[in-house]
């Protein structure tokens, strides 16, 4: 993909979504692989502001679910994350890293993601 108009749509598209951008932003942050059970937390920590410890099935079921069913499906298609279903790992590609720029840019101006993601 080139990094012309079409590569800043897919951007866009790709950050349309708040978990999404956590995800997106976690995984530019660590620069590896991550797990389902690794983004899940974040994604609790970061937009619902509430400890695994603290969260309800119900709540992690729901992140979960949304991961398996929306979030990771679209990332995997548009080539920025591979995902090992066996062992339920998320790892950016090298489109990802191609990506990046657009990716800090839109990440950087969320005001939900003023603190830098980490696990």
């Amino acid at each position: 993909m080139n990094e012309g108009p079409f590569a800043f749509d897919t951007v866009l598209d790709l950050c349309g979504d708040t978990h999404r951008r956590i995800v997106l932003a976690v995984l530019a942050e660590e620069q590896r692989p991550l797990t389902v059970n690794d983004l899940t937390r974040t994604i609790l920590t970061h937009n619902h502001h509430t400890a695994v410890t603290e969260a309800s099935e119900g709540m992690l079921t729901e992140i979960r679910s949304s991961l398996y069913d929306t979030h990771i499906p679209k990332l995997e298609s548009a080539g920025v994350i591979d995902y090992d279903p066996e062992r339920k790992l998320v790892e950016p590609t090298e489109q990802f890293d191609r990506l990046q720029p657009h990716l800090s840019a839109i990440l950087g101006i969320d005001p939900n993601l003023d603190d830098s993601i980490e696990l």
